[in-house]
């Protein structure tokens, strides 16, 4: 089944309260995201860190071929 851009906002809100989070479906069939994550923890972190905890925080939905999440392109930084 696939996740609705709610509840991967969620997820990701849930790690990161204080984060920027925007998310867009890219191919308007529910499976195909971009995210965008700006948050304070991530400065000084190399940007490979950065994804590793976003995809922490998505708890393994993105998991093997029957994750429910099959897509996510993702940009992470700290604030400007």
């Amino acid at each position: 089944m696939a996740m609705q851009s709610h509840e991967i906002e969620a997820l990701i809100r849930d790690a990161f309260p204080d984060a920027t989070v925007t998310i867009t479906d890219l191919a308007g069939d529910g499976n195909h995201y971009a995210a965008e994550v700006v948050d304070e923890s991530f400065r000084g972190k190399s940007r490979v860190a950065q994804q590793r905890a976003v995809y922490a925080a998505l708890q393994g939905k993105m998991d093997g071929p029957s994750g429910e999440l099959h897509a996510l392109a993702l940009t992470t930084r700290a604030p400007e």
